[in-house]
């Protein structure tokens, strides 16, 4: 009756993932400016999202930094608001 052979949850196969460090933090010459869309890029996906935090590693004050300076670039057209079309 019981299924003792595949339990799901608690089992030991834990994934551990190295601590993702804010690259902003360490290099203190880098600076967030809406000016530069190449370094923006790096940021934002190819459908035009901002990367979210956990996935980037940045700390939570470069994170607003960088979303208010996407958002700059966006409004000037350096950098665009929707990515190129799939068709």
């Amino acid at each position: 009756m019981y299924n003792r052979g595949n339990q799901r949850g608690g089992g030991k196969n834990r994934f551990y993932q190295r601590r993702k460090i804010c690259r902003f933090c360490v290099d203190k010459e880098l600076e967030i400016n809406y000016k530069t869309p190449k370094a923006l890029r790096q940021f934002i996906t190819e459908r035009g999202k901002i990367i979210p935090r956990r996935i980037t590693g940045t700390c939570a004050k470069h994170q607003r930094q960088l979303t208010i300076a996407i958002k700059q670039s966006r409004q000037i057209a350096m950098l665009p608001f929707v990515g190129r079309p799939m068709y």
